[in-house]
């Protein structure tokens, strides 16, 4: 297999982990003002990812790093076409990752009540725009001959693209939904676990017809077993939700996010980012590539650390994988 492949694929893995981990920290920002109906759950649901969200983002640094040293075309071209969109994703990572940290700072309830919201907004967008990000590029956006996007905002708000983002909002609340349904303990877990439910027969009809979409315009049959396989592993959680199987709901949902990028990246190679301006132009495994020399030596490398990385966030769940309740005394 060449290096531009394997790169393909371990770039695929890494936008795998940061959406399944970061999925489910989107979701509960847009559950805090839904199930925390008091200031000591929201609190509580805050601290179920307190220990978790900032590892949670590191994938999202390797995975851009990696499109860069990998493919720096690629990175080029997806970063000045889909710029304004990313600037809205950073702006709303770092307004949320502030108000993670600095909502408790104070004990002012307006204070409190501001940051909650913060919190809403900026999980939301972010769970809307990557959707809208990957289903732009995978249906391909205008790319002119010297690898230049040549559209603009309204390029990519296309009715497939916010299928997309609605697709993924939905996943990811659904995500969070269960994670807290997992997490927590008493009214809290009941509540998420009622949502759970309901927002994922939501989030299954958008995910049908977004990859039902994907598959008519670009499928193949391999993609197509991984859509049908994701749907059923997605129904399979619902069943396990609403049998109170939290783990295996988690499970499941975790596997579906998984199964779904898989979809879009069995449907995109061997391109990376095609053109809807002229197939020639689209952006390949092998035209948007760094060298052999620089793919060998990032090989390496991941090879010595991404084990050590998975170690260190697999013992960090592990230390902090207990259910919590209002009453838990957790320092966050």
């Amino acid at each position: 297999m060449e290096l531009t492949t394997v790169w393909f694929c371990l770039i695929a893995i890494l936008w795998i982990g940061y959406l399944v981990l970061e999925g489910f920290d989107f979701g509960v920002g847009v559950l805090l003002p839904i199930i925390g109906r008091n200031e000591l759950e929201r609190r509580t649901l805050l601290r179920s990812i307190g220990p978790l969200w900032d590892g949670n983002e590191v994938w999202l640094l390797v995975a851009g790093g990696a499109t860069f040293a990998a493919f720096p075309q690629w990175y080029a071209t997806l970063f000045s076409g889909f710029y304004l969109a990313l600037f809205l994703i950073l702006v709303s990572l770092i307004v949320r990752n502030v108000g993670l940290e600095f909502r408790n700072k104070q004990s002012d309830p307006r204070w409190r009540a501001r940051w909650d919201w913060a919190i809403f907004v900026t999980s939301l967008l972010p769970a809307v725009l990557w959707g809208v990000a990957f289903a732009n590029i995978v249906a391909g956006v205008p790319i002119d001959a010297n690898h230049e996007f040549t559209g603009d905002l309204l390029t990519l708000l296309n009715p497939y693209a916010l299928l997309g983002g609605l697709t993924t909002l939905g996943l990811f609340t659904t995500h969070g939904a269960m994670f807290l349904a997992l997490k927590t303990d008493g009214p809290l877990r009941q509540r998420a676990n009622r949502i759970a439910g309901r927002v994922g027969l939501v989030a299954a009809v958008l995910a049908v017809l977004f990859l039902g979409w994907t598959e008519l315009s670009n499928g193949d049959p391999g993609s197509l077993v991984v859509a049908l396989a994701a749907a059923g592993v997605f129904v399979g959680g619902l069943v396990a939700n609403r049998l109170g199987r939290e783990r295996w709901a988690f499970a499941a949902s975790a596997l579906t996010i998984v199964l779904a990028v898989v979809v879009l990246f069995v449907v995109l190679f061997p391109d990376v980012m095609p053109s809807s301006t002229n197939p020639a132009f689209s952006l390949t495994t092998t035209n948007a590539s760094s060298t052999s020399y620089t793919l060998g030596i990032m090989t390496v490398v991941a090879v010595i650390f991404t084990p050590l990385v998975l170690l260190y966030q697999g013992w960090t769940y592990w230390v902090f994988r207990h259910r919590i309740t209002a009453e838990t005394k957790l320092e966050y």
